[in-house]
């Protein structure tokens, strides 16, 4: 057993025993100190230096130059974990190549009344009922503005949760404010036209709202990347709009996907299940998978793809790359498996694509399916 291996089944117990101690207390709690606690370990540079060495692990077969972005490994942070731009220095010190805060809205969104945040254990999910919670454009992009980042950052804007921008014509103009906030801030943005726990539901998602979103968009400096975020609860022939309008509109790229709300056909094993909120998780990942699949066969590399949903171990990140995703998120195997999951799955990835003959990532991506 290798060295690196070893260290990696070390910090899997140890974490395993504080996870049972985390699991006894409320789970938002436990997520805003789990903030506080990332952000002071970054302050501090031999605490900093000392995490970097002890977890990450780094392999050049993982690197990818994608819309002109150097990524040092494919997995991500996903939104929804760092809301606010509290983690961006402590996000690499586990292993991640890039991360996305947000997603941040228009106007400050104090979010859905708790409890909002669920564990199901059983199922290896989590239920999020947040709501956007977020300290809005203006304020999150002053705490960015002029700093510099170790690794990739990606901005994820939505409409604010409020019932003043269910109005379609309102709503786009919320997504502006805050799409105009990040001038000159990160190095990709994303549209987030998926929350599944807001007033007014998702209406971004429908091809003729969607179409009017990025035709208003268009008309604005594009300074960096843009990716589009979907629901997992999407057919084909809503997916086949965005993809259309995705090109049409020269976005880059697309994550599949968010969480998923709709209860019908999953395995729930845990005995209380919210009926509102969103599902994440293993409860997420096959759905995710069909349509990372679907894109790719239907948008070949004229889009690239990110997957989240469901990616705990190597093996779950693998079976996405090799379904179409270039990049991959994270966030739910993060809570599960504890924070070296991420150079952890890394390393498994490494030696996967060693397994199995290729000399750089980009060789697997799609390799499961045919592109005409």
């Amino acid at each position: 057993m290798k060295a690196q291996e070893i260290k990696y089944i070390c910090f899997d117990f140890l974490y395993r025993i504080l996870r049972f101690f985390l699991f006894k207390f409320n789970p938002e709690d436990v997520h805003n100190r789990v903030l506080k606690a990332g952000a002071s370990v970054a302050r501090h540079s031999l605490l900093s230096r000392y995490a970097e060495k002890a977890v990450v692990y780094r392999d050049s077969v993982l690197s990818q130059n994608i819309c002109g972005i150097r990524f040092e490994n494919p997995l991500g942070l996903a939104a929804g974990f760092d809301k606010n731009a509290n983690l961006c220095d402590a996000v690499r010190l586990c292993g991640f190549g890039f991360a996305e805060i947000g997603s941040v809205t228009g106007e400050k969104c104090v979010g859905n009344p708790r409890p909002r945040l669920w564990r199901l254990p059983k199922s290896r999910s989590i239920c999020v009922w947040y709501g956007l919670v977020n300290d809005g454009a203006e304020a999150v992009s002053d705490r960015l503005r002029g700093r510099e980042f170790k690794i990739p950052l990606g901005i994820s804007i939505a409409k604010t949760n409020s019932p003043e921008t269910v109005d379609i014509i309102k709503g786009a103009e919320d997504y502006i404010k805050a799409y105009k906030a990040f001038y000159g801030i990160g190095d990709y943005l994303t549209l987030n036209i998926s929350c599944p726990n807001t007033y007014g539901g998702e209406p971004f998602m429908r091809k003729e709202y969607f179409k009017y979103l990025m035709e208003e968009i268009s008309k604005l400096q594009k300074d960096k990347p843009i990716f589009v975020k979907i629901s997992p609860d999407l057919n084909y022939t809503e997916t086949d709009d965005i993809i259309d309008i995705c090109l049409q509109y020269c976005v880059d790229g697309i994550i599949i996907s968010n969480l998923t709300k709709d209860r019908k056909g999953l395995d729930i094993k845990d005995g209380y299940v919210p009926e509102k909120g969103g599902l994440s998780g293993k409860l997420v990942e096959e759905r995710a998978n069909r349509l990372i699949g679907y894109v790719y066969k239907k948008a070949g590399r004229k889009l690239v793809i990110i997957g989240c949903g469901g990616i705990f171990t190597g093996r779950d990140a693998y079976r996405k790359i090799k379904l179409g995703a270039s990049l991959l998120q994270m966030v739910t195997g993060l809570i599960y498996n504890g924070p070296h999951t991420p150079a952890k799955i890394n390393y498994e990835l490494s030696l996967l694509l060693k397994r199995d003959r290729y000399t750089h990532i980009s060789q697997a991506i799609g390799s499961d399916l045919s592109v005409d």
